[in-house]
């Protein structure tokens, strides 16, 4: 169920995620700089006060936040206004020698950032879609983030990097000790099944953009 200071704790995060305080937020988006104080969230009655719809409305559009970002900050979870800083990788650049080291965790520095509510696992990360091997669930341009730290069951999405260097994005068939199955997430791709000796490492997807 939904909870007032669900929404409340979003904007924050969102603010917070944009290195801004609450008014900072509320003055980029063009509204009164006191809309999303602490005062205004509950009425003189003592009545719990939601934002409006038109006041997050400005503020996704002030940020370039897209809806599904702002839901993925609502929540008590494990952040409680805390952000972790997540690496964001293209797609093209993921299967190339030296942009992972042999855990699965991204190597070396520069890269762009994502400020993300506490993920519970330093080492996730960030790849950017491109291309439709991964349509209709993930399509060019968005972003999903790894983790991996994250356990994994059947039907899991995965990312898999092989001992060859390539990068597959796909959804966890079934795992053995001798072996991986792999379902392609779009239908006109073919399944994979490797060798358990083939596979470098295979992470859960746990976010995505769209």
């Amino acid at each position: 169920m939904l909870k007032h200071g669900d929404i409340w704790r979003a904007i924050d995060r969102l603010a917070l995620s944009k290195g801004l305080s609450a008014s900072g937020l509320a003055k980029v988006a063009g509204l009164d700089p006191t809309t999303f104080n602490k005062s205004k969230r509950i009425t003189v009655e003592g009545k719990l006060r939601w934002p409006s719809t038109e006041s997050i409305a400005k503020v996704l559009e002030a940020t370039q936040t897209s809806f599904a970002e702002f839901v993925s900050l609502v929540g008590d979870g494990q952040a409680r206004g805390a952000v972790q800083r997540v690496p964001v990788i293209g797609y093209a650049q993921a299967g190339d020698d030296g942009y992972f080291d042999d855990g699965g965790y991204p190597a070396g520095a520069g890269w762009d950032e994502l400020l993300f509510p506490s993920l519970g696992d330093p080492h996730a990360y960030a790849l950017e879609v491109s291309g439709d091997s991964m349509e209709p669930v993930y399509r060019d341009g968005d972003t999903i983030i790894v983790s991996p730290a994250a356990s994994l069951r059947r039907g899991d999405r995965v990312v898999v990097k092989t001992r060859d260097g390539e990068i597959l994005a796909k959804q966890l068939a079934r795992e053995s000790a001798n072996r991986v199955e792999l379902r392609s997430i779009n239908t006109r791709h073919a399944d994979r099944v490797l060798a358990r000796n083939d596979v470098l490492w295979m992470s859960r997807i746990i976010w995505a953009s769209q």
